[in-house]
């Protein structure tokens, strides 16, 4: 059985965007497949076990999570600017 998602997360700008999409790029490679569409990075997940899937997806999220806690507090630094 093959077990698929797509998710999508869109950020208030492309900039933000980008820096989210480099940060996670690394972390994914060969597990799933993102594009980074101006504001928006869509995520592509595939796996043959449900297990594979489920802690891809929230390795995902939860990697996405703290990139973006990263970011807001390294904003305050001009980071996003």
């Amino acid at each position: 059985m093959k077990i698929k998602s797509n998710i999508k997360m869109q950020y208030k700008d492309s900039k933000y965007a980008e820096i989210v999409y480099k940060s996670l790029e690394v972390d994914n490679d060969g597990f799933v497949q993102s594009i980074l569409d101006e504001d928006t990075i869509n995520f592509k997940i595939e796996s043959n076990k449900l297990g594979s899937f489920l802690a891809t997806s929230d390795d995902l999220i939860a990697s996405e999570i703290l990139a973006e806690e990263i970011i807001k507090k390294t904003s305050q630094n001009d980071i996003l600017k």
